[in-house]
């Protein structure tokens, strides 16, 4: 099996995941970790980075390990068996959210640890990808999001309220 170095931040992402499991998450200690690791990313048969699309969204598979992308492979018919070598490459955190995401021109995020008991999403909003490709800022270069490409939605209006009697 081929091996890498995931870093020596890879156990304190493991950490905030399971944190994250065990109800005690701090979501930008969770996206923090996550910038400053590398994973795991299959290559596919083209030798772009593995992603599937699931309900519009570009998901890219990273993984924290070697074992969670063996498990990956086997799962998605890339390797026989764990044991098989298959094309990967170690990408940062931060450049799959800040640089490969925006490039992907459509909504994506990354899926990590898929195939695992704990898997991770990266949805493309605020704080974890460039506002331009946010779904939830108010202005994405997709048009939609909070306001939808023609406008708010009737849900966005401020709604009046009586003042409660004293």
């Amino acid at each position: 099996m081929p091996s890498a170095s995931t870093g020596a931040d890879s156990s304190r992402l493991a950490n905030e995941i399971a944190a994250m499991y065990d109800e005690a998450v701090h979501p930008a200690s969770l996206v923090g970790e996550f910038r400053r690791t590398a994973v795991l990313v299959p290559l596919d048969r083209s030798g772009g980075l593995w992603s599937v699309e699931m309900h519009g969204i570009r998901w890219i598979c990273g993984f924290t390990d070697m074992a969670a992308l063996a498990r990956f492979a086997v799962a998605r018919g890339i390797a026989e068996d764990e044991e098989e070598e298959w094309e990967y490459r170690a990408v940062l955190g931060a450049r799959l959210l800040d640089v490969v995401v925006p490039a992907i021109g459509a909504p994506a995020g990354v899926a990590l640890d898929i195939a695992g008991e704990r898997p991770v999403m990266f949805p493309p909003v605020r704080g974890i990808v460039p506002d331009d490709v946010a779904l939830d800022a108010s202005k994405n270069r997709f048009s939609i999001g909070p306001d939808g490409p023609d406008g708010p939605d009737e849900f966005d209006e401020p709604v009046e309220r009586e003042a409660a009697a004293p």
